[in-house]
């Protein structure tokens, strides 16, 4: 069978080669057979042997003429359906050559995207020689096409840049090359490729010129750098201004507070108060001053701490309150019983941003008042704290500019309140760092409320606390006499615990109404006048078991009318209220006992402390010793650190070591950071008694502090000294010899 067919192919290919020849032998053999045939035939048919049917040869004529026509038919059928074929294999073939036409179009039209890429392209065999380089290659090198092929031409590295690879094996990399055009930053794209089937596998590498990029992004880390390094010496020249500030001022306001306490004539008393509250303005200033510069250089550190947020409102309310009632203005406070008793957050830092507000709420308020609200927001774990005023308010086209830095509302309102415009931009700041927002709603001439808005997620430790047991006056009937921001709090809270609560702001109207019902409380405010107050609570004796009188801290140690059980402080704590209602009727308040009398500031403590002042400043030493010595302790001053290394190991060499420490940072010859070293290594060294070191610094920067705890400080007192703190650290360490500041 396998002979048969290559015979076959043989005589198929003999026929394509030589068609002429093959036509000629065809038809000789067609004419042979066909004259044979005829013939035998006619001579067959003359023989007189011959038998000659012409029946016979009649039915063998027609038996060959059908068997010729079916021959003809079959073949007819076979050359149609090789035309088919034909016309098939026609199409198919014009099909082919348009396919491969549009091949060879894709092909030159990719070789010349390939070629005229801005990109640089070489392949490169396994040897390292160069198989292809499209033209940009070629034109940065230098040399044509033909002279780089087959080579292992390379450029000249000059810098080698940051390199990386990707998960499908492609590795990428910057690299700084020699060129005839000069030296150019290349980003190199590189990985293996199969052009060929059964062909070893080429590296392939696409670069492209990131010169213009690099020298931008090196050109802008530069500018960084040196914004960095001018943000840094910014806040070292703030906080060396600062402590420079700050180290007069201490005396100043240290020596107008000594200066209060001595007798002093009213006039010498005005001036010295004068010199002293001149100073705390000063010391806000600087505050404010070093916030900012923090801030422009994005090291406003937020804490993350649980809180009580009722305490921390009611405590900016109670120290504001001193200020609002001596312009006689009401300061109240309201925190909703919906919200959780503590929250985590940076406590000082929204503390700082309220007393701005509320603050400001008093300084721009003649008459009426300021509320501090305290509600849920609108989104999940969100607080809303709204600080609400009657104050002068603020035209529509300056409420945003006053959240600008050294912008304030008109020249006549800087002029006329003063101010360094810096509060409200940096409250601004700190808020939307905190992830929250400061918004504003106003009218001139009715008032302003701030509404500072941030998330503060509930403490787990106070989940389902409440601050205060919350009494039940459902049905009960309460009166209040009372008008101003804090009467309408009041009325709020008293009705939340289910009150029926009539709010009145006329005496005439208070006394018609008392008749009318069995009242459960009776609330009066002495700020209608106090013989009008008197007067009712009289009145209301027959009617209401608990009468309790408001009264601001400056009146609450003036003679109180015998008719009232007990009387309550503005601005008014919630828990106080809560407590005074919970009380049996005609119970005396607690709040009515006599109160022990104040302590004197030159008391004797419960234990002399030996202390050690390191401070090279004369009146901060005349300070801090006028201050100790008042409060009963002994007092060793060095005036440098060389000093005070020195008193420290004669004392404890003696057998006496020092109780406390209180250690300047800067000093001359030895600084207190080195003391304070050299003091720890000492005691380590030696086993001895661990003496508590307090820095005393005008420092405030965060790194400044870290290097007192790092030195082995046990905490620090920032000047201006506050005596209140100094105290109470003296106290701690006094009960508990660990200090605690």
């Amino acid at each position: 069978m396998g002979r048969t067919f290559r015979i076959k192919v043989r005589m198929r290919r003999f026929r394509r080669q030589h068609p002429r020849i093959a036509f000629a032998i065809r038809s000789f053999m067609i004419f042979s057979a066909t004259f044979g045939g005829a013939y035998g035939f006619v001579s067959g048919s003359r023989s007189e042997n011959s038998g000659y049917d012409p029946n016979a040869f009649a039915i063998g004529a027609s038996f060959l003429f059908a068997l010729a026509c079916l021959g003809l038919a079959t073949l007819s059928m076979r050359l149609r359906f090789v035309n088919k074929r034909l016309r098939k294999l026609a199409a198919h073939n014009e099909a082919l050559i348009d396919r491969n036409w549009e091949l060879k179009e894709a092909e030159e039209r990719a070789r010349s995207l390939f070629e005229q890429q801005g990109d640089l392209i070489v392949l490169r065999d396994t040897n390292g020689r160069i198989t292809f380089a499209n033209d940009a290659y070629c034109a940065l090198a230098g040399q044509g096409r033909g002279a780089l092929v087959g080579t292992r031409f390379d450029f000249d590295l000059l810098e080698q840049g940051d390199s990386a690879r990707e998960s499908n094996g492609t590795r990428v990399h910057d690299q700084k090359i020699a060129t005839p055009l000069g030296a150019r930053w290349i980003a190199w794209r590189e990985g293996y490729v199969r052009l060929d089937a059964g062909q070893p596998a080429e590296l392939q590498s696409v670069g492209r010129d990131v010169t213009d990029r690099t020298e931008t992004e090196r050109a802008l880390s530069d500018a960084r750098d040196q914004a960095d390094a001018a943000n840094r010496a910014k806040s070292r020249f703030l906080a060396m201004a600062s402590h420079e500030i700050r180290t007069p001022l201490n005396g100043i306001i240290g020596m107008g507070g000594l200066l209060l306490d001595t007798t002093l004539t009213p006039e010498q008393a005005t001036y010295a108060k004068a010199v002293k509250s001149s100073g705390e303005a000063l010391m806000a200033l600087i505050e404010e001053m070093l916030d900012y510069s923090k801030i422009e250089a994005g090291k406003l550190d937020l804490e993350q701490r649980p809180f009580a947020l009722s305490t921390l409102i009611e405590e900016i309310t109670e120290l504001l309150a001193p200020r609002a009632q001596a312009k006689a203005l009401e300061i109240a406070a309201y925190v909703d019983e919906r919200l959780p008793l503590e929250v985590v957050g940076d406590a000082a830092r929204l503390r700082q941003v309220l007393l701005n507000l509320a603050g400001n709420a008093i300084k721009f308020t003649a008459s009426g008042g300021v509320a501090l609200i305290v509600e849920p927001g609108i989104w999940p774990n969100e607080i809303s704290f709204l600080v609400r005023d009657t104050g002068i308010g603020i035209a529509a086209e300056a409420q945003q500019r006053i959240f600008r830095e050294f912008e304030q509302a008109d020249e006549r309102v800087a002029r006329t309140y003063g101010g360094t415009g810096l509060g409200l931009a940096i409250s601004e700041r700190i808020v939307k760092r905190m992830g929250g927002r400061i918004t504003l709603t106003s009218e001139p001439g009715r008032g302003a409320t701030f509404e500072v808005a941030v998330p503060l997620a509930p403490s787990q430790g106070g989940a389902g606390q409440t601050p205060f047991p919350s009494p039940d006056l459902t049905g009960k009937s309460i009166l209040l006499i009372a008008e101003g921001i804090e009467a309408s709090l009041i009325a709020r809270r008293l009705e939340r615990w289910g009150s029926q609560t009539c709010l009145v702001t006329d005496a005439a109207v208070a006394e018609a109404l008392l008749p009318e019902r069995p009242w459960h409380a009776v609330l009066v405010d002495r700020a209608i006048g106090p013989a009008i107050a008197d007067r009712l609570g009289e009145v209301a004796r027959a009617h209401a078991p608990q009468r309790l009188v408001l009264l601001t801290s400056s009146s609450r140690h003036e003679k109180q009318s015998a008719a009232f059980t007990g009387f309550l402080v503005k601005p008014l704590r919630a828990a106080s209220l809560a407590a005074r209602l919970a009380l049996t009727p005609e119970v005396a308040s607690p709040e009515l006992a006599p109160e022990p009398p104040a302590d004197s500031t030159s008391a004797t403590p419960a234990k002399r402390l030996s202390i050690l002042v390191a401070e090279d400043n004369e009146i901060n030493a005349l300070l801090m010793r006028s201050l100790l010595t008042k409060l009963g302790h002994r007092v060793v001053i060095a005036v440098h650190g060389e000093a005070a290394l020195e008193s420290w190991l004669a004392a404890s060499s003696a057998g006496t070591p020092y109780d406390l420490v209180l250690m300047d940072i800067q000093m001359p010859q030895l600084d207190g950071i080195e003391a304070t070293k050299r003091i720890r290594a000492h005691e380590a060294a030696t086993g001895g008694h661990h003496t508590p070191i307090l820095a005393l610094t005008a420092n405030t920067l965060v790194e400044d502090r870290y290097a007192c705890f790092e030195a082995g400080m046990n905490g620090f007192l920032i000047k201006p000294l506050d005596r209140e703190k100094l105290e109470e650290a003296l106290a701690g360490l006094a009960a508990s010899r660990q200090l605690a500041v």
